[in-house]
């Protein structure tokens, strides 16, 4: 079948022997995802219109404001996991503890826990730039029947089943994996589905893009300083190109496609990095690894790292395997012992 005319719903279904513990419940994990994203996609392509953009107010558990699209977005994902009866317990960004699904069906046989960010970059909303959700799904660790605990979620990023982003962007694309390879789904919005577009993602080995934030330059480690030098410097194959959105998974995604580098690092403002490490840093790092990148958090493999909090942030660096190579060296010169 042509690849342009293969569903994202078809593909789910063709590919389910992939997935190691299928009984039908990734399909109807990543249905619902689905459809969350196109409900959030419809009243992102109309947040100039709607009193939808903005402040909502409020502030997340990590003292952020919170904007209004972040909570639609949070309220939107949870409904559609909860009411497809497939997983025991969910965790985002948004949220300050973990929440136990309750329901008629008894929730507490059901499998999966979902770890989500449901609307990252959201402050770009205000000026129309592109912006994602990125989403994780484990097995629980603890006996099904029983409510889940915080340990079901505090799994390193090696025990995902799945993860993925939705972009929202030109044009908006949910790319996933369950360990075997990345593919990515364009929406045809004109008749509201996902279509087969990237099939196979990978990173080139080498790019010529590296994207960080240079507006903290004065915080960084000197491993990251010479880095940056690196890159910029006048040679046959530099200086690389530049490029910094501020919504890690639009910049992920080009750098995935064009060949670069993502790197936010700790900086003396954020000793311990700003990523969440479970919402942000293990899935991107899953899909680095199953798309022929590396990612680690200077020294480390993100994937390896135990995590202790369910909002535990983490530097992080991602993309072509040599790039961050390159990069790690840097940081090694300078690690402290």
């Amino acid at each position: 079948m042509n690849k342009n005319y293969i569903t994202l719903g078809e593909f789910i279904i063709s590919n389910q022997q992939d997935f190691k513990y299928s009984s039908g419940e990734l399909s109807k994990l990543i249905n619902s995802i689905r459809l969350a994203a196109k409900i959030v996609n419809h009243e992102v392509n109309k947040a100039g219109l709607v009193d939808i953009v903005g402040a909502a107010g409020e502030t997340n558990i990590q003292g952020e404001d919170q904007q209004k699209l972040d909570v639609y977005a949070n309220d939107v994902f949870k409904s559609a996991l909860i009411k497809r009866e497939i997983v025991c317990g969910i965790t985002s960004e948004e949220e300050d503890d973990f929440i136990t699904v309750e329901g008629k069906y008894n929730a507490h046989d059901n499998k999966y826990v979902v770890l989500i960010d449901p609307l990252d970059g959201s402050s770009n909303i205000d000026v129309n730039v592109s912006v994602g959700t990125i989403f994780s799904i484990y097995r629980r660790t603890t006996p099904q029947g029983m409510p889940v605990k915080k340990e079901d979620f505090l799994q390193k990023g090696s025990e995902q089943v799945a993860a993925g982003y939705i972009v929202f962007g030109t044009s908006t694309m949910l790319v996933y994996t369950t360990g075997n390879g990345v593919n990515g789904f364009t929406l045809n919005p004109a008749i509201g589905s996902f279509y087969l577009s990237h099939p196979n993602m990978t990173f080139p080995e080498r790019g010529s893009i590296f994207s960080i934030n240079q507006g903290n330059y004065a915080h960084f480690p000197k491993g990251v300083k010479d880095y940056i030098k690196y890159c910029q410097e006048e040679k046959e194959d530099r200086p690389y190109a530049y490029r910094y959105i501020g919504s890690m998974v639009s910049d992920f995604h080009r750098n995935m496609i064009k060949g670069g580098i993502y790197i936010y690092p700790t900086n003396s403002k954020a000793p311990k990095g700003k990523l969440r490490l479970l919402y942000e840093c293990n899935p991107m790092a899953f899909l680095t690894e199953q798309a022929g990148g590396k990612a680690t958090d200077g020294y480390t493999r993100i994937l390896d790292i135990q995590p202790t909090e369910l909002h535990e942030r983490a530097p992080i660096f991602c993309g072509s395997l040599k790039m961050v190579e390159k990069a790690e060296a840097f940081m090694q010169k300078y690690k402290e012992n």
